[in-house]
């Protein structure tokens, strides 16, 4: 598999926290990245089209189409699971190899 693009990742990341419609998945990736990645309507919706046809994210019926029929709900399929745990996995891999060379800095936290 090849590595997600920062989109692609985060809209996984979004919908691995549940259900959500397209304004929804904006703006929690939005938080996610502290307000470094802002995706467009058209990059979001453009993304989860692609999601859609590689079978890892599917559209549902959200509790807000009771509030506004209009709005499509999405989540994660089962393998778009397995495709953000290998990523995920990936990204580990590679952040433990440099730190293991000690070419990243490690973060201060405590």
């Amino acid at each position: 598999m090849s590595p997600l693009t920062p989109a692609v990742l985060h809209v996984l990341l979004s919908l691995r926290g549940g259900e959500r419609h397209g304004y929804g998945i904006l703006k929690d990736v939005l938080e996610q990245s502290d307000g470094q990645l802002r995706l467009g309507p058209g990059t979001i919706y453009g993304t989860l089209q692609r999601l859609m046809e590689n079978g890892w994210v599917e559209e549902s019926d959200g509790p807000a189409r009771v509030v506004d029929e209009r709005r499509k709900h999405y989540r994660l399929t089962r393998s778009g699971r397995e495709a953000l745990a290998s990523e995920i996995d990936r990204l580990d891999s590679i952040v433990s190899l440099a730190r293991g060379r000690r070419t990243a800095p490690r973060s201060s936290g405590g």
